[in-house]
Parts: structure tokens; C-alpha cells; sequence
């Protein structure tokens, strides 16, 4: 099994959980006998600062001539002041468009270790497995005609979608649902905006498709409601760009940290692959970072890209085993120093209880 994977860990934490993310894809490959070819890129504000622009040629290029490409994150309030699209998240959104994934799928599943670190009561979150599937390419992220006239003091963006953009991430929820619980809920705003008349019509359209699907329409204010009051009746979550992005970031109540949010990007050239939180440029340095998201975003990578869906299943577990053996890092902590560790020791719990779970796994294939 060969694969070539494009590292571009970016600014502020992305480096250091990055590199715990490969760790654990590097285990996996050396315990598994696969042919896994890392190559490293820059992007971002790094990317700024040697090269002046967020995506260099060289780095698009690479990504391109890739399997999958692994991101950390961009961004840092020193880039600010620059126009909007010199800034770091422009590297970010041209790389989206170029590699031409859009269907985000972005889990958030409550870890039953981590109970106790959501506001929310753990009856509540207990069982709750959601997969979010975020529309990327269009919305008012990507709609033109988008300006700001600051002599005017106006500015104006462009929320756009085609019936045909909204088929093809549509059939990817539809998809996934029917290896699941097979239930979709379909998120928009039809009682205000045309585009979102459109994305109900075409989900509805497209249902008839699957009809051991259950469809479901929500507007976002109450889906926004309903996520925190009964998540467990979410399964599939689809959404155009901007609500998906709000929502799935929202969902990090019940997973209890940010940190802990995985996500793949889908459905073009080359997958991405990236956890959710930011660059985080506060922490970055001091060993404070979670890398759980980025070492489930690789899990991502094994599923998805590489199709091994046992590796990606052992990334899961130890996870979950590390969890449950209590280690935290800073934002899991809640300020209880017991059993308290930094970005590197989290990640080296991981690549150890990794290792046990795939050699138990291989003695009883050569029993």
C-alpha cells in the first residue's frame, strides 16, 4: 500500500500537532508494512514570511502531485493588516479551491472519558455521534461579486449556490447515512433566503434516491438549539459553507474541547485533511496544545484516502484508551493538574497504546 502524504503544518500550534499526527501515521505504516512517502510545504504565514504570498506555486504544486494533504492550521494576528487576500487564510481558501474537495466532513462525537469537561449535563451528550457534512467550495466564502468600499463605508458579499453544487454534497451525506443510522438532516434558512429555498428543493429532490434515508429540513437557529438540547437525535448534518462552519464548531461542546475535532475534505483531486481548531498563536510553543484532533484527522487520512479501515479504527482506539486512562492536555485539564500533559507526552501515550492495540491485533492474525 503506497501513499504520498503533503504536510503543510502551517502556523502557530500546526507544527506541533502536526508532527504528532505523522508520528502516528508513521507507526501505523512501519507496524503495517505500507509504503507511506512524506513530504513537507509551507503555507500560511511561514509562507508569507519567506516567500510573500500564503500558498506558494511550489507548495500548490506539491499538493497537487500528492495523495493527501495533511494541514496544521494558519493564521496569526501579526497578518491582520494585510489586504484580505494576502492574508494567511487566503493561502488556505485558494488550496480548498485547487485541490476542488467540497464535501467536509467534520465528526463530533461525545468521548464518554470526557464527560465531564462539556457544559452540557452528560445525559444529555452521552451517545451523541454526529457527522457533519459542510458544502466548501460556494456560499459566501467563495460567491462573487464580494467587495468593501471603505470610503463608502459599505461592503457586500454574495451567498451563491447551483442546483448542481448543492446534488453532489448532498449524495455524499446521503451516502455516508447509509452506513450509519441512516438519517439526514438538511440545515438551512428557506424561510429568508432564496439560495436556501434552492438547497431545500434540490435536498428534497435528491431524497427520492434514498428512500431508507430519513430526510429532515431545520432552519439553523434551531438546529443551533436543537444540538445543544438533544444532540443524539443528530446522525448525518448537512449544510452549505458558513452554517456548517458555525455549527460543527458549536458541536466542540460535546466532544469538550475544540481540540478534540477531526475533518476531512473530499470529493476533488486530492483529499485535505485538518483538524478544526486554529493556529492558536498564544500557545504555540509551549507545549500546550491538544493534538488529539490532528492524530484523529490522521485516523481521517487512513479511512479515507488510504482505505484502511482497521488502522484508522486503532488510531480511534487509542484515543479513546489514552482518554480513559485519564491523561490530559491543558484544555481538557479544566485545571486539574492530575495527570496533566504537554502536546509531545499526549502524543507519545497515543503512539504507545497504537503500538499495543496493532501487535495484539497481529498475534491473533498469526494465531
Amino acid at each position: 500500500m503506497k501513499l504520498k502524504v503533503l504536510v503543510v503544518a502551517g502556523d502557530g500550534i500546526g507544527p506541533e500537532v502536526t508532527g504528532e499526527a505523522v508520528r502516528v501515521l508513521r507507526t501505523v505504516a512501519e507496524l503495517g508494512g505500507y509504503d507511506f512517502e512524506f513530504r513537507e510545504a509551507l503555507i500560511g504565514g511561514v509562507a508569507i514570511k519567506q516567500h510573500g504570498l500564503p500558498l506558494p506555486s511550489s507548495t500548490l504544486d506539491a499538493a497537487l502531485e500528492s495523495d493527501a494533504v495533511l494541514l496544521g492550521a494558519v493564521g496569526g494576528n501579526e497578518f491582520n493588516s494585510l489586504p484580505p487576500d494576502r492574508r494567511p487564510e487566503a493561502g488556505l481558501l485558494q488550496l480548498r479551491q485547487s485541490l476542488g474537495g467540497y464535501a467536509n466532513l467534520r465528526p463530533s462525537f461525545a468521548w464518554p472519558a470526557l464527560a465531564s469537561n462539556s457544559p452540557l449535563k452528560a445525559e444529555v451528550v452521552d451517545g451523541a455521534d454526529i457527522l457533519f457534512v459542510r458544502e466548501l467550495l460556494g456560499g459566501l466564502y467563495f460567491g462573487e461579486p464580494r467587495s468593501w468600499d471603505r470610503e463608502a463605508g459599505s461592503a457586500w458579499n454574495t451567498m451563491r449556490y447551483t442546483r448542481d453544487e448543492v446534488i453532489r454534497v448532498a449524495r455524499v451525506a446521503f451516502e455516508l447515512a447509509g452506513a450509519r443510522r441512516k438519517k439526514v438532516t438538511s440545515v438551512d434558512k428557506a424561510n429568508v433566503l432564496e439560495v436556501s429555498q434552492l438547497w431545500r428543493a434540490t435536498v428534497t429532490e435528491l431524497a427520492s434516491q434514498y428512500p431508507d434515508i430519513t430526510l429532515e429540513h431545520q432552519y439553523v437557529d434551531a438546529c443551533a438549539m436543537h444540538l445543544m438540547n438533544t444532540p443524539r437525535n443528530f446522525d448525518v448534518v448537512l449544510t452549505e459553507n458558513l452554517f456548517g462552519d458555525i455549527l460543527s464548531d458549536e458541536a466542540a461542546v460535546i466532544t469538550g474541547s475544540l481540540g478534540m475535532l477531526p475533518s476531512a475534505t473530499l470529493g476533488g483531486t486530492v483529499n485535505l485533511y485538518e483538524p478544526v481548531h486554529g493556529s492558536a498563536p498564544d500557545i504555540a510553543g509551549k507545549g500546550l496544545a491538544n493534538p488529539l484532533g490532528a492524530i484523529l484527522t490522521a485516523a481521517m487520512v487512513l479511512r479515507h484516502s488510504a482505505k484502511l479501515e482497521q488502522d484508522a479504527q486503532a488510531v480511534e482506539t487509542a484515543v479513546r484508551k489514552v482518554l480513559e486512562q485519564g491523561y490530559r492536555t491543558a484544555d481538557l485539564a479544566r485545571g486539574q493538574s492530575k495527570m496533566g500533559v504537554t502536546t509531545q507526552e499526549m502524543g507519545k501515550h497515543v503512539h504507545q497504546a497504537l503500538n499495543e492495540i496493532i501487535d495484539r491485533r497481529q498475534a491473533m492474525h498469526a494465531v
